[in-house]
């Protein structure tokens, strides 16, 4: 299995139907038990190994989840309410160097999530169908970003990341 991605690279093929958006939103909500769960009983030694040569710690990537998904819901609402918003891409690997992401407890960051998700799949399940075509100006995604690639890029995030930190465990035995 690659750590670096032990759910595999994420994929989206459009269009997409109303099943694979609820199936997308529950992801969404189910993130933030799945991330209190990964990070459970660690202790600081666990939370600042990183999760593969080279990567950032355990608390990186909860960290980094939250500044993500922060980042996301912004743009989803923008998405929501603009016409073809331009989103101003932010540089993660500097974020995740920053005091926060390398120090403060992870339990900040979970609890975030935990607040956020509720708000997003509250708003995501209130979405009229159409509007998921909505579109935002993104320089990393040449066309386009449609809400649905959103909420398909998000629900893949959130497995994404709290699987390196599960292969991590795993791999260490820590229980």
């Amino acid at each position: 299995m690659d750590a670096r991605y032990p759910v595999g690279r994420f994929t989206f093929d459009a269009p997409t139907t109303p099943e694979r958006r609820a199936s997308w939103c529950a992801e969404i909500a189910e993130a933030p038990r799945r991330l209190r769960a990964a990070v459970a009983g660690l202790d600081d030694g666990q939370l600042d190994t990183s999760y593969r040569e080279g990567g950032w710690t355990v608390r990186q990537v909860a960290h980094h989840l939250a500044d993500s998904h922060v980042n996301a819901y912004v743009r989803y609402r923008l998405g929501l309410t603009a016409d073809g918003p331009r989103i101003t891409p932010y540089d993660e690997a500097r974020w995740a160097e920053l005091a926060d992401a390398r120090s403060a407890p992870v339990d900040t960051s979970v609890r975030l999530i935990e607040a956020l998700h509720e708000r997003w799949v509250t708003l995501i399940r209130a979405t009229d169908p159409e509007d998921f075509a909505r579109h935002l100006v993104h320089p990393e995604h040449a066309d386009g970003l449609s809400l649905d690639k959103l909420v398909a890029l998000y629900a893949w995030h959130g497995r994404h990341h709290v699987g390196q930190i599960e292969h991590l465990r795993d791999r260490r035995g820590w229980r």
